[in-house]
């Protein structure tokens, strides 16, 4: 339930991060989820209005071979996650987006699925991209199984005690999901198709609900297979640590230019986001309910951090930090005289100074917690419709475009793009599986192929053809003689109205993290665990500690 009533809206411009400080990759690689993600939107929805979940499908034999349907049902529409489980040799198992067999394959059926469906998918959900799917399929994904902690905790089921706890910990997930597509791939239907349904509005939530419902499936098969096992002697999961278990992701470079490629939808997050800041940070008073709560989350803060782990060089430190920050932070609360005016903002105010960027982020989101009933609203703002931003305003003129370059890219003009150090890299598609990849300028060939993603260079190249040019002359007749401008003019019309529409630093440079946009949008989603494997790709969790199918409706909305 929520803790607070909102008051009267007030006044937040004054609380409000720049985007200067918010959107360089130093920070967006720090990013923690908040109640804004899109897998708790989704979560609040299913417990707080009347949606039925259940399984009305398991056909799978003693090796685990088969497929179940999970169906969740609300007054107007139904959705049925279609799961097939498949015998799968050590030697074909891969992570990578070129695998062609996987463990489990699924797709999200708009509806309930006839036998006849079922049959159809059978067909061509196993072959994923190699398939073919309707419009009556929402989304398409795959995974595969932690093979040594799935092993462990049928062993343990089957003989009749639980896992072992360190097991468990070290890992987090039975399975991890390798892709899960949506927005029209392979067939499947287009966003545009479902974004008018109130419970699809929200960003991503056919591909949550799909990973929610992918949880289900991993821990029913489990147990599924540790009783035909063990027989009478075999036990369940103890709800305690099946609730410890969420899903795993492997996700890459795929993911990475996402955010680059859509200004308005980023913006929009991010606005969401910093806005709900805004919110807290100016109430005036803080409740003992509120209070009260942050404390019960920054201890469970601390207990993910400690379970948190990681050997990447960049991802160790940062651990460290937020560790000790996060005590820090328990300290802190625990003696803030919240009964000073103001208190939120002092103790952002406070944060700013005295955590490190790991550090201010989680405070961001742990401050949040208390205040479902101030910022939860703005999920709903968290969509674009980015077809409204496309079209170009050719009777703006060069000067005000100059006076948008020179104040919100003034970022971008800073960089000199001359030097090697600022143009090592190149983002390209790659011939084989069509997904983003990065290449070294120096080493490798293909930057004649190079994808339009450094925004700051575009920006820069724009400044340097209409720095001289009249005030006066419009934005057509720059187009009409230097067409190769139009995309950067599109990017600062839009920013003119959108703050947070870019990510503010070289994506080109020889140190720049692709991990870092990784982190930020899947904090978004709501991941945590994030474990960098290199500079490239990262593993993380998916709903763990969330509530399953069959417990959801004991959850309140908070």
């Amino acid at each position: 339930m929520s803790l607070i009533q909102p008051t009267a809206a007030p006044e937040t411009a004054r609380y409000r991060r720049p985007a200067s400080e918010v959107m360089r990759l130093a920070r967006m690689g720090s990013g923690h989820p908040t109640r804004l993600s899109f897998l708790r939107v989704l979560l609040r929805r299913l417990a707080g209005e009347d949606w039925q979940m259940d399984r009305p499908v398991w056909s799978v034999d003693a090796r685990g071979v088969g497929h179940a349907v999970y169906r969740v049902t609300g007054a107007e529409r139904t959705y049925s996650l279609v799961a097939f489980a498949h015998d799968l040799p050590p030697e074909m198992r891969s992570d990578r987006v070129i695998a062609t067999a996987w463990d489990a394959t699924f797709t999200l059926f708009d509806g309930d699925p006839t036998p006849e469906d079922i049959a159809r998918l059978a067909d061509n959900v196993p072959l994923q991209e190699a398939g073919r799917i309707s419009v009556k399929e929402l989304t398409l994904a795959r995974a595969n199984r932690s093979v040594r902690l799935f092993a462990h905790v049928i062993d343990a089921l089957a003989a009749g005690h639980q896992p072992e706890a360190e097991e468990i910990a070290a890992v987090g997930y039975l399975m991890r999901t390798t892709a899960v597509y949506g927005s029209g791939k392979f067939g499947a239907a287009d966003r545009d198709d479902i974004a008018a349904r109130p419970e699809l509005a929200a960003p991503f939530q056919v591909e949550m609900l799909t990973v929610w419902l992918i949880r289900a499936f991993t821990v029913d098969l489990a147990e599924h297979m540790a009783a035909v096992k063990g027989g009478a002697r075999a036990v369940r999961l103890d709800p305690e640590i099946r609730r410890s278990l969420g899903v795993g992701n492997s996700t890459g470079l795929g993911m990475a230019p996402f955010i680059v490629r859509h200004p308005v939808l980023l913006n929009n997050w991010m606005t969401a986001r910093e806005e709900a800041l805004a919110r807290v940070r100016a109430q005036q008073s803080a409740s003992q309910a509120a209070v009260s709560h942050l404390q019960e989350v920054v201890v469970a803060a601390i207990d993910n951090a400690k379970a948190w782990r990681s050997e990447h060089p960049v991802q160790v430190p940062k651990l460290r930090d937020l560790r000790g920050d996060l005590d820090l932070l328990k300290q802190t609360f625990a003696t803030w005289d919240f009964r000073q005016p103001h208190p939120w903002d002092e103790l952002w105010t406070w944060g700013e100074s005295a955590l490190t960027l790991e550090g201010q982020e989680a405070l961001l989101s742990l401050m949040l917690e208390p205040h479902g009933a101030l910022v939860d609203d703005l999920a709903d703002r968290m969509c674009a419709d980015e077809a409204a931003s496309f079209r170009l305003s050719g009777a703006m003129t060069v000067g005000e475009l100059r006076g948008i370059l020179e104040t919100d890219y003034a970022w971008a003009l800073a960089i000199d793009f001359t030097t090697p150090e600022n143009t090592a890299r190149f983002w390209y598609v790659s011939e084989e599986k069509l997904e983003p990849r990065l290449g070294d300028r120096a080493t490798e060939d293909g930057a004649t192929l190079e994808q339009p993603l450094c925004i700051a260079r575009l920006a820069s190249e724009l400044y340097a053809t209409v720095r001289e040019m009249d005030d006066a002359t419009p934005v057509a007749s720059l187009l009409l003689a230097h067409p190769e401008h139009r995309y950067a003019v599109r990017r600062a019309q839009i920013t003119r109205a959108h703050p947070f529409a870019e990510v503010q630093d070289n994506l080109i440079a020889d140190d720049m993290l692709p991990i870092d946009l990784l982190r930020c949008k899947l904090a978004f989603f709501g991941a945590s665990q994030f474990d960098p494997r290199s500079d490239r790709w990262v593993r993380i969790n998916l709903f763990q500690g969330a509530p399953y199918p069959d417990d959801i409706k004991a959850e309140t909305s908070r």
